[in-house]
């Protein structure tokens, strides 16, 4: 569906604070954004929607002036045209975007962060005593619970979050853009930063807001505008948002049957591939634990952030060194396991840090495919034969519908859902006989979380043992034949497979929270 098959956005009596008309972006060999238009009135959440590479943080950035647009578009701020020349007009002009990385400086206070790069004198000397005092206002209109001197580094990513916020509103901020702000909190910390958001907004800032979350679409957006392949598609007034009609806006297409799995005819699995007895670090984050994966099964991990799940995985994997139990493969016991003996015995664990614990940025795509199988392409001599390495990456970057030029590209360049599609590859070059996977849709857009679902469908159909941890509950309901509940440490019960529980939200929630329905 395209941007003329919607009806247009409706008018409202407020002006638009943000006008963006015929913005275009070129780099070389890619035309990032086509004659896009987009526009945020005060005392509105709009959110920003579309499939990674849509063009959602070029357009950003074209606002933001770390990008120029191409000739022929323009911005107006309160209906007045405007050159964005750099990151410092843009905030000139009451434009402030807080990223998925943080800006700020962690060895510095957090009035000293909030004046960075405005530092008030006083006698020749930078008035720490003044900052200090100015900048409570601020934290106490956001209901901080530290103080102007606490150091950023003390804080926990919301509260780093909160002081981002607090220095775009002591810069008088008319626009505040949040890329992505829910990825690392717990669901407290979510709930705190929407009741913040909803405050702005009522207040009267207009808040443009990132997100692959549907959920949070609906709880927080007042309208929604989509881009496709650096176009604009249309904007959605909040009654008539919908799942199917935002997906086939993203994606222009139905996603009929999204995560393609009957749990009246679940898959049979096989025999056990993956047998975990008793697993502990000592009781400091895992409790004694023990599950069983068969082979063409999906089991799913559950419970609310800190219950353990990772830190079992990393167990599992020998990431972090077992202190009692025992991990089986295939029958076979792994004594001590460590991730070089895991893979080789057929396990294989995709991090829910892709980033900083699975991908090599600053190499290409090619070479992070071939990463785990390189030592089997040497030619006599120990040259590696590169020709083979080159149509696997060829070949994976097909099979997964990676969005890449070349395989030499770097891999830091690439989107995130992108670089989840590469580490995945990474991993089913291996060949493992167990995969788990830790988050492996997390910050990724609807149709790369539909490719990673058909990956994970057709592993499993292929007879591997897949072990999929998520922290969303859809999802988990989606595409596991059962799900194991963790809470605390200990794994609580399971639901769906010869349980006799029904796997739903509620008794998932029950068991991670220690509720009794």
């Amino acid at each position: 569906m395209g941007a003329t098959a919607l009806r247009a956005p409706r008018e409202d009596v407020r002006p638009p604070i943000l006008e963006m008309r015929g913005i275009s972006k070129t780099f070389p060999g890619t035309k990032a954004l086509r004659d896009v238009r987009l526009d945020a009135r005060s005392g509105e959440i709009l959110a920003l929607m579309g499939e990674n590479g849509a063009g959602k943080s070029t357009l950003m950035k074209v606002l933001s002036g770390a990008y120029q647009a191409d000739p022929g578009g323009e911005i107006l701020i309160d209906g007045v045209p405007v050159q964005v020349t750099n990151p410092q007009v843009a905030r000139d002009h009451g434009i402030a975007i807080i990223y998925q990385e943080l800006s700020l400086l962690p060895n510095l206070t957090v009035a000293e962060n909030i004046f960075f790069g405005r530092e008030r004198a006083r006698n020749g000397m930078i008035d720490r005593a003044g900052m200090r005092d100015d900048c409570r206002e601020v934290l106490q209109r956001l209901g901080a619970t530290f103080g102007p001197t606490t150091l950023v580094r003390d804080l926990s990513i919301a509260e780093r979050q909160m002081v981002e916020i607090a220095r775009a509103l002591h810069t008088k901020s008319k626009l505040l853009v949040m890329d992505e702000p829910t990825t690392t909190l717990s669901a407290r910390e979510t709930d705190r930063l929407f009741a913040l958001m909803r405050q702005l907004r009522d207040e009267g800032l207009a808040i443009i807001y990132i997100s692959h979350r549907m959920d949070e679409i609906y709880a927080l957006s007042d309208r929604v505008a989509v881009l496709r392949d650096g176009s604009y598609v249309g904007t959605l007034d909040k009654h008539e948002i919908s799942a199917e009609r935002l997906v086939r806006m993203m994606v222009g297409r139905d996603l009929a049957g999204f995560y393609k799995h009957d749990h009246q005819n679940s898959r049979a699995p096989g025999r056990p591939v993956l047998e975990v007895e008793g697993v502990t670090d000592g009781g400091r984050r895992v409790h004694p634990a023990s599950l069983t994966l068969r082979s063409g099964e999906v089991l799913g991990l559950a419970g609310l952030v800190g219950s353990g799940r990772t830190e079992l995985a990393r167990l599992i994997y020998g990431a972090d060194p077992m202190v009692g139990g025992a991990v089986r493969i295939d029958g076979v016991a792994l004594t001590r396991p460590t991730p070089a003996g895991a893979l080789a015995a057929g396990l294989a664990y995709l991090t829910e840090d892709r980033k900083a614990q699975g991908l090599f940025l600053d190499m290409s795509v090619q070479d992070n495919i071939n990463f785990f199988v390189c030592d089997g392409d040497a030619r006599t001599g120990g040259v590696l034969n590169r020709g083979r390495a080159k149509q696997r990456a060829f070949d994976a970057i097909k099979a997964l519908g990676i969005r890449v030029d070349r395989p030499t590209t770097n891999v830091g360049a690439l989107s995130g859902g992108n670089q989840q599609k590469v580490l995945l590859s990474r991993w089913l070059e291996a060949g493992p006989r167990v995969l788990i996977l830790d988050e492996p849709t997390r910050g990724i857009d609807i149709g790369a979380k539909a490719e990673i679902y058909r990956t994970i469908d057709q592993l499993a159909r292929n007879g591997v043992g897949v072990l999929v941890i998520s922290s969303e509950l859809p999802e988990l309901i989606g595409i596991c034949d059962r799900i194991l509940v963790m809470r605390e440490g200990h794994i609580m019960g399971e639901v769906g497979g010869d349980s006799g529980t029904a796997i739903n939200q509620e008794n998932i929630m029950a068991l991670a929270t220690g509720v009794t329905l």
